[in-house]
């Protein structure tokens, strides 16, 4: 995959991410958070850390930041947090304000999962990004070194192991798939009860109007 980590946060407080393989994205990526200007202004920036880059964009006091591979470029990463950005807000609104932390993660993992598929995977995602202009979005933006930028005594290693998913992203998705199963059931479950009542009284109508009555007394003699 082309982008292998993403987050939405509110400053630093992290309001839903998600890892796509087992890695320490989500300590650097805290750690940009603290280190980004304080001003609510837009703005578009990239780190790059071995052979991956961490893309943020601040739009609205929101903050979308993914990590993708050195390959990616920088079109299709930025299409990817614009339509992230675009998504979150639509789906939370004015809740966004005022958010605990990961209190949106449960419901919006499954969105950022399904985005960064499309965007490490589909061809049509680079054609997209191009139609809406992204390229000349990004074409400014800098790329500063990562251990620059958080001003560390000691070089941060950021490892990536694309062998396997993490626990807790797989935990998460299972319990998902649980908690979908059950109100599938029981969603089920009332519309066959429900058809049965519509049922018996179709038949009862029926009878009374054949039997000449409510008590049926025609057919019960």
């Amino acid at each position: 995959m082309a982008i292998l980590y993403a987050l939405v946060a509110r400053g630093t407080v992290v309001l839903a991410e998600l890892s796509a393989t087992s890695t320490n994205a989500n300590s650097i990526a805290k750690q940009i958070l603290e280190k980004l200007p304080g001003s609510d202004d837009d703005s578009h920036m990239s780190y790059s850390q071995d052979r991956f880059v961490f893309h943020v964009n601040r739009t609205d006091g929101l903050t979308v930041l993914c990590m993708a591979d050195e390959n990616a470029g920088r079109s299709v990463p930025f299409a990817f947090l614009d339509e992230i950005h675009q998504r979150f807000v639509r789906t939370y609104g004015r809740a966004i304000h005022s958010a605990q932390a990961y209190s949106m993660n449960d419901e919006f993992s499954r969105v950022l999962s399904q985005q960064m598929e499309y965007y490490s995977n589909d061809p049509n995602a680079d054609r997209i990004s191009r139609i809406k202009g992204e390229m000349s979005q990004v074409r400014n933006v800098m790329i500063e070194n990562i251990d620059k930028v958080l001003d560390r005594g000691e070089r941060l290693e950021l490892l990536v192991d694309k062998t396997e998913n993490m626990q807790g992203n797989t935990f998460r998705f299972r319990k998902q798939a649980r908690r979908f199963r059950s109100v599938m059931w029981w969603r089920n479950f009332k519309l066959t009860i429900a058809l049965i009542v519509v049922l018996s009284l179709v038949v009862y109508i029926a009878m009374a109007f054949v039997c000449h009555g409510p008590n049926l007394p025609k057919c019960f003699k």
